[in-house]
Order: structure tokens, then C-alpha cells, then sequence
């Protein structure tokens, strides 16, 4: 099995480096079925799941840790407070994915964005005539976390964390955390890079953890990423993570495809120059989360996501 390599964060914890995502796609059956891939995950040598509620694969989290025999302390969950549950449903949402988890603890908590969008109780999205993601435009993530700092200093949630969250809003939200993130995760491979934000977390002691981290076909398919693929003998995929983990950066890729997991925690150690080649690539590109046709992401703007 792979070593998969550790990144100690700000609480003294080690999480791994290399993670798997758990995002198990748009209808009740595929997420409920979930628990297939994951279970091949932590088989091929996986111990970090990364899940959140508005995934629907909580419960899935669970069963395939029950399914692997591997004892609950083994294997770092994350998960995520989804962006209806901000302020007063902050307490009895964290219960809610506890128990989906099955379990008394998570090992890292991530407010998933920093809008708050309207509450709606089945969890379904609530939506204005256009289409867009109804969000209150005043910021509450301030007193959101608040609340997730009083679960943390439980015990409940071993670490806590955001994603989703540029440099503006993390200022913001420091001028009253009590409790440093430990973790931001946020869309970031070779198309990008966000240095700036990277440099700001490094100051600050807060872990990135990248989410749509090979960048997909677009960036697989640049010609200095395939090259590089050819000079290490490995796939692409294998070269942009290993770039990202050179960078101090931590990786989710979600892949159902046992042979594509097993590559994705067997990753070559980069020559500097390679690292910087990579880096150059940078268009400032988002390939996951982007603008609509009114300029909104989820509801805000970029110019309120900080972006």
C-alpha cells in the first residue's frame, strides 16, 4: 500500500495529504451507492474520506467504513455544514451529520461557502425566478462560525475549517474567530493557482486542500502535464497531484475507478523545475464553480466570494 504522505494542521493533527472525494453524484440511488467506491478506496490504502451533508453521502461514509472492517479512529472524516444550515442551524445540523456518520465525532468540519442561503427543511435548493440560489447578501458566517467553535471546543469536531473562502473573506471572518481554520478547501490546480490566497494561508497556518484538483481534461491534456506524464512513467492525474502536494497543498479526487484510486495515492516525487513548470500554467481559470449568466456562483458574486 502507498505511504501516503501528512500535512500536520494548526490543531497538531496529521490528516492525510491525499484524500478521497465523496461527492457521489445527483440522484438518491447513486449516492446511496456510494459506499462501493469508497469501500475500494480504503481497500487500496485510503484514510480520508471527504463528504459533506449536501452530498448525500454521509450515510455512505458510514457504511463503507463499517463494510472495510477498519477501525473508526483510522479514518479521517471530513465533512461540511451545508450553506442553508448558517447561524441558528448550525448546532442541529452537525448532530444531523454525526448521526448520518454514525459516529460521536468528525475529524475535520468545513463551513462549505460563505453565503448563507435560505433555509429550505428537506434540503432542496430555493430558488429565485431566474434560477439562482436564494442567499442573504449580508455575510453571516462570523456568527456561524462562532457556533461551529463551540462544537470544536466539545470535542465533537477534532478540527474545523472552511472552503470556498478568498483572501477578503478570510480577513473578515478573522477579525472575530477566536479558533484559526485549519483548513480551507477551495477549487485550485495548475489553471488555478491562487498563489495569492496560498501565500495569505501559509502566513496564517491554514492548510489548502484542493477540490477539482487535476483540473479535469482540460489541464490532463496540456501538453506539459502529458510530456511530464511520459518523463515520471506515470499518468497525468498522478503528475498534477503530485505537483499540488509538493506545494504543501492537500487533494481530494473523487474517482470511482479502483485502478485510477490506486494511482492517485502512488505519486512520484517532482524535480523543483517540473514543480515550477506546472505553476507557470496558471490562467487563473475556474473549471468547477463558475460564474453563470448573471454573474452568480451559488447565489453571490464574485465580487462577494472574494474571487
Amino acid at each position: 500500500m502507498a505511504d501516503i504522505p501528512k500535512f500536520k494542521l494548526n490543531t497538531g493533527a496529521e490528516m492525510p495529504a491525499v484524500g478521497l472525494g465523496g461527492w457521489g453524484g445527483i440522484t438518491q440511488e447513486e449516492r446511496k451507492n456510494a459506499w462501493k467506491f469508497m469501500l475500494t478506496a480504503l481497500n487500496s490504502g485510503y484514510r480520508l474520506i471527504d463528504t459533506a451533508w449536501a452530498y448525500g453521502t454521509e450515510q455512505a461514509t458510514a457504511e463503507a467504513i463499517k463494510k472495510s472492517g477498519l477501525p473508526r479512529s483510522d479514518v479521517w472524516i471530513t465533512t461540511k455544514l451545508h450553506n442553508q444550515h448558517h447561524g441558528p442551524f448550525v448546532e442541529d445540523y452537525f448532530k444531523d451529520s454525526l448521526k448520518n456518520l454514525d459516529t460521536d465525532y468528525v475529524d475535520l468540519w468545513l463551513m462549505h461557502w460563505p453565503q448563507a442561503a435560505k433555509f429550505v427543511p428537506d434540503g432542496s435548493d430555493a430558488v429565485d425566478e431566474n434560477g439562482d440560489l436564494i442567499c442573504y447578501d449580508t455575510p453571516i458566517f462570523n456568527e456561524t462560525w462562532a457556533r461551529m467553535e463551540k462544537i470544536y471546543e466539545s470535542g465533537k469536531a477534532k478540527a474545523i475549517g472552511v472552503s470556498n473562502f478568498s483572501v477578503k473573506n478570510l480577513k473578515k471572518l478573522l477579525e472575530t474567530a477566536k479558533v484559526v481554520p485549519a483548513v480551507n478547501q477551495v477549487e485550485m490546480h495548475p489553471y488555478l493557482v491562487q498563489q495569492e490566497l496560498k501565500d495569505f494561508c501559509d502566513e496564517k497556518g491554514i492548510v489548502l486542500t484542493a477540490y477539482a484538483p487535476t483540473g479535469y481534461k482540460n489541464v490532463l491534456t496540456d501538453p506539459t502535464i502529458t510530456e511530464l506524464a511520459e518523463k515520471y512513467k506515470v499518468a497525468p492525474a498522478q503528475i498534477v497531484l503530485s505537483w499540488h502536494v509538493a506545494r504543501g497543498v492537500s487533494v481530494v479526487p473523487k474517482s470511482s475507478n479502483e485502478q485510477h484510486q490506486k494511482e492517485n495515492i502512488n505519486l512520484p516525487k517532482l524535480d523543483p523545475q517540473d514543480v515550477k513548470r506546472i505553476t507557470a500554467l496558471d490562467r487563473n481559470q475556474r473549471l468547477c464553480n463558475k460564474a453563470n449568466a448573471r454573474g452568480q456562483v451559488w447565489g453571490w458574486t464574485y465580487e462577494q466570494l472574494g474571487w
